[in-house]
């Protein structure tokens, strides 16, 4: 049993677009995408959406999981109604 003292506070989300005083956060699958500079992006799959259909120079890095990129897709494209 541990004796450290633990925050009660959440984590900050992983996304890197996330904003407490307007979460527009959706979908739990971590999705990664790159830039023509090769900078990545670590966004949900709402955020991700967004992103790629915005910028088209952005693809979708093999980090990503299969599922996440059907989850971006799928906001992207309105399946997740």
């Amino acid at each position: 049993m541990s004796t450290a003292h633990r925050s009660r506070k959440s984590p900050r989300p992983w996304c890197e677009l996330w904003e407490p005083e307007a979460p527009t956060c959706a979908g739990r699958e971590p999705v990664v995408l790159v830039g023509t500079d090769d900078r990545e992006r670590h966004v949900c799959p709402a955020h991700a959406a967004a992103l790629w259909l915005t910028e088209p120079t952005y693809r979708f890095s093999a980090k990503t999981n299969p599922d996440a990129i059907g989850s971006a897709m799928r906001h992207a494209f309105g399946g997740d109604r």
